[in-house]
């Protein structure tokens, strides 16, 4: 019987040593299960913390972005304010800082193999001009061409749970992307597509309004038609060697632009596509670029002009060196026949090559670092220049060149002044889009597009 007893108490307390079952027990395994879990536990608050403090400082870098934003003036109402303090642009810039991401300025996401821009998230404050010219509105139906992301869903947060965003681009890598960081900063609704923006987007459209967030050269009749008939689309238009955010609006089959922005964007690929034109002149020390080039006179007859007597002349026209005046070449465009744009790439180079002293190798004087103002006839040829004065101001005036310099850098100045006189205070050009197919508009026209006419008017002075 004691054998017997012995071995059933042997048994039972060897059972509970083995498993743990009896009260008070504590296996080493269990310890360090529990172990692990509280370790899991600290760490998941800590990464809870931590993740909480980087959306903190996220969110102040965001409401301090569109505070400097309304005091700029690049922000004008309350919506477009809220939109840019709710979506998170750090999503959108993977590998910068949070701070480098709420900065205000471009950041290129994509180079071609020449390290040239194909890609990129605008300017904020870019951005937020464009959307103010849009005025969209909740529910709207919405259509962005050249897709970065984060400009989408800008445009998602004004539309709202109602209205619908897609945006378009014809670079797979450029539309995955965007995909990718839409999902993860919460706007899986907004539309991503691959394609060639030329022909818009027909499958969700009409569209209340179309944003075009790469520079274009020409208006595809595609993004006309997939307007509503009181729709609105917001281009960089490339005009005279000038970038120009402008909101056109449609009126029947036109469009009537209601405000103009100057501003820079990468170029359109695919259909859209345009190579700029330029005459290399002084062995390539200078470029000639022109809307046409053919109507203006070839390299060979500019260089000659430059060799002769320089004319000059002083509108008395005087600004700052940082105030905007970027509706005077668009107002000299439309005032003189042969309009192009000068830019010396080597500072300081002569008008024409030879030994010092000789006809046209003083230095050139352009009013710009690129693209000056300039405009070349048969007999002439004249540029914007700009000289300092005691105040800190520059004061504009002409050099010509050509059997026609007298006059020719006269009729600049004199055109200087009165777009100081009568627009320089105004509310800017009206550019209105015509169909290349239809008649030929009584406004002048200034541009001659593979789809549209461009001509540009000019409201008369308010005194």
């Amino acid at each position: 019987m004691g054998s017997g007893s012995g071995s059933a108490s042997g048994s039972g307390s060897g059972s509970g040593r083995d498993s743990g079952s009896a009260p008070g027990s504590d296996s080493g395994s269990d310890r360090e299960r529990r172990r692990r879990s509280w370790r899991d536990q600290a760490e998941a608050g800590r990464a809870a913390s931590r993740a909480s403090r980087a959306e903190a400082q996220a969110a102040a870098f965001r409401a301090a972005l569109a505070d400097r934003l309304v005091a700029e003036g690049a922000i004008t109402t309350p919506e477009v304010a809220a939109a840019v303090r709710a979506v998170p642009r750090h999503v959108f810039t993977p590998g910068l800082s949070v701070e480098a991401a709420y900065a205000n300025r471009v950041v290129f996401v994509k180079r071609d193999r020449h390290g040239v821009p194909t890609s990129s998230v605008s300017a904020p404050d870019i951005q937020a001009i464009m959307l103010e010219q849009a005025g969209i509105r909740p529910g709207m139906r919405l259509l962005e061409i050249g897709s970065g992301g984060y400009n989408a869903a800008l445009m998602a947060e004004l539309a709202g749970p109602d209205g619908e965003v897609t945006t378009v681009d014809i670079d797979p890598a450029v539309t995955d992307r965007a995909r990718r960081c839409l999902d993860q900063a919460g706007y899986a609704a907004v539309h991503v597509v691959t394609a060639d923006a030329a022909t818009g987007v027909p499958d969700h459209a009409p569209y209340d309004r179309v944003v075009v967030t790469v520079e274009a050269w020409d208006l595809p009749p595609a993004w006309i038609r997939q307007l509503t008939p009181a729709g609105r689309v917001v281009v960089p238009l490339l005009l005279y060697g000038m970038t120009r955010s402008v909101a056109f609006d449609r009126e029947d089959d036109r469009l009537v632009s209601r405000s103009t922005r100057l501003c820079g964007f990468v170029k359109m690929q695919g259909a859209g596509s345009h190579a700029e034109e330029g005459l290399l002149l002084n062995e390539g020390d200078l470029t000639v670029a022109a809307d046409d080039l053919g109507a203006i006179p070839d390299a060979t007859r500019i260089e000659a002009h430059l060799r002769g007597p320089r004319a000059e002349r002083w509108s008395g026209v005087q600004v700052w060196r940082w105030e905007p005046w970027d509706t005077l070449p668009l107002w000299l465009a439309t005032a003189f026949p042969g309009y192009c744009q000068l830019t010396v790439h080597v500072p300081g180079a002569p008008a024409a090559p030879g030994p010092p002293g000789a006809p046209g190798t003083e230095p050139l004087e352009p009013a710009l670092a690129t693209a000056t103002p300039a405009v070349a006839t048969p007999t002439g040829f004249a540029h914007l220049t700009a000289r300092a004065r005691p105040d800190g101001r520059i004061e504009l005036g002409a050099h010509a060149f050509g059997p026609d310099a007298v006059h020719l850098a006269s009729a600049m100045a004199d055109s200087t002044a009165a777009w100081s006189r009568d627009q320089r205070l105004g509310s800017g050009p009206v550019i209105t889009a015509w169909p290349i197919d239809g008649p030929v508009p009584d406004a002048g026209v200034i541009a001659v597009r593979e789809h549209v006419r461009l001509a540009v008017t000019w409201p008369p002075a308010s005194r």
